[in-house]
């Protein structure tokens, strides 16, 4: 959805323009940046800035990394990231469906069983991260509003968006639920 113009717009408008800001306040800052964005008829627009990796933003990206992130996390550390070679990214879409407790973002129950988790773990180029879980023995319970972030690779958005989903069908818990319109936006830029 992001063409060469917007991505020069948000590099030259926002990312270099924060980057001189910190400079400027002697802010010697190392780690992960995170600006984000609402694209608007009037032009992409910053929310919010974070230094974290956030969830779910996060976790297509790091489908996508093939480089070691722990390469370029010690590298950043370091101050030495012009001496790591440039992160390699698989060139293929990713989708991350958020699987969330019943009543979230507002109150929801917590201890429920997840069950299904191989299953998905077993379709391809997919992944479920985790977020509001926790293990008792050898069960995997829900212990969050935003449980689970289940996060596929594909050849194209609708690719990408069908593995997903597949994988979502095969995770159950009492009061699970995701929206179901998670990329469609995107679908009219499909390769």
């Amino acid at each position: 959805m992001v063409d060469a113009d917007t991505l020069s717009f948000v590099e030259q408008r926002v990312l270099v323009p924060t980057l001189h800001a910190l400079k400027k306040q002697k802010i010697q800052f190392r780690g992960v940046l995170y600006a984000g964005l609402m694209l608007t008829n009037q032009g992409p627009k910053v929310l919010e800035y974070n230094v974290r990796f956030g969830d779910p933003e996060c976790q297509p990206l790091l489908m996508r990394l093939q480089s070691d992130l722990l390469d370029i996390l010690e590298a950043t550390v370091d101050g030495q990231l012009d001496r790591i070679e440039l992160p390699v990214w698989d060139p293929r879409p990713s989708v991350c469906v958020v699987m969330a407790s019943d009543g979230y973002p507002g109150e929801y129950k917590t201890g429920y069983d997840i069950r299904g988790l191989n299953e998905a773990a077993a379709v391809p180029d997919v992944k479920v991260f985790h977020a509001g879980t926790r293990l008792d023995g050898d069960r995997v319970l829900t212990d969050g509003g935003r449980v689970l972030g289940v996060t596929a690779l594909g050849s194209s958005v609708s690719a990408a968006k069908l593995q997903a989903y597949t994988a979502v069908k095969a995770i159950r818990w009492t009061g699970a639920w995701c929206r179901k319109d998670i990329s469609d936006k995107a679908l009219g830029f499909d390769s």
